[in-house]
């Protein structure tokens, strides 16, 4: 809608798997660099963990990107609160392509373990991305993970896990010591300081085509005092406030503009 009237190719700040607009802050980057690290190497599993809205699932979206070829098949789970006999059904039909209802936790041991064995004898290594990992604990299906872990080819796992979860998860995995000590990494996300909410509002306009500054110094601290750092707390601040600028014929938005906007648009609370 508003994309026209601030000469973007798109709309910057929607929550979207776009590689343009994933954000490479330290934070992202240290996490990025840990990942990879546990994928390439071949290691059973690791953990990415943050509160709601740090960009958890983009981080792990931008490590399948840097991956090549070697590093099939995938899975991604995203909604893993399912019984271990649904879930390994699941990761059986994700990782083979062929789907088998009703089938009983034997039956989807034997065909992961058969399928990614193939893949390992070939010199592929398989990669499962369980996102909302903290689910898990309530269907004890962290235990089935750890049993996964289990499978190995010339003693190397056939698949790496990455559990990514919000930061409850790191303890979660610590009760189950046999898990725990299988992880080759814990990576945390933190939230973007001030000078990188900068950075991330300037990279994310820049990669929609954005030609000139759209919010000034004030507005962006505005953004940050507001959002306490957090990315989707900043995307939805400044996705309407882009609205209402178009809606109102703005030149910039100024930080009067973003708490208004904040007070009227966000909280309930106030508004009423």
């Amino acid at each position: 809608m508003y994309q026209t009237y601030w000469q973007l190719e798109a709309r910057p700040f929607d929550h979207s798997a776009d590689a343009r607009f994933y954000y490479p802050g330290p934070s992202q980057q240290a996490a990025l660099l840990k990942l990879r690290y546990v994928v390439q190497n071949r290691r059973g599993a690791a953990v990415l963990a943050g509160e709601s809205g740090l960009g958890k699932t983009l981080v792990a979206q931008q490590l399948l990107r840097q991956l090549d070829d070697t590093f099939k098949p995938r899975a991604h789970v995203v909604f893993p609160q399912m019984p271990a006999a649904q879930l390994l059904t699941y990761l059986a039909h994700q990782l083979t392509g062929v789907a088998a209802v009703g089938a009983s936790i034997d039956d989807s041991l034997r065909r992961i373990e058969a399928h990614l064995l193939e893949h390992a004898k070939a010199g592929r290594h398989a990669v499962v991305i369980i996102d909302e990992a903290h689910l898990l604990r309530e269907s004890r299906a962290l235990e089935t993970i750890r049993l996964l872990l289990n499978f190995e080819h010339q003693a190397q796992p056939l698949a790496t896990f990455l559990l990514v979860g919000q930061t409850s998860l790191a303890l979660d995995v610590q009760r189950i010591p046999q898990l725990d000590e299988r992880l080759a990494v814990k990576c945390l996300l933190a939230r973007l300081t001030l000078d990188e909410t900068h950075s991330y509002i300037q990279h994310r306009l820049a990669a929609a085509g954005s030609l000139r500054p759209i919010f000034d110094d004030r507005a962006i601290q505005a953004i940050f005092d507001l959002s306490h750092g957090v990315p989707r707390r900043i995307n939805r601040l400044c996705d309407l406030a882009l609205l209402v600028g178009f809606g109102e014929e703005l030149r910039t938005i100024s930080a009067s503009q973003i708490e208004a906007i904040y007070e009227e648009l966000t909280c309930p609370a106030a508004a009423a």
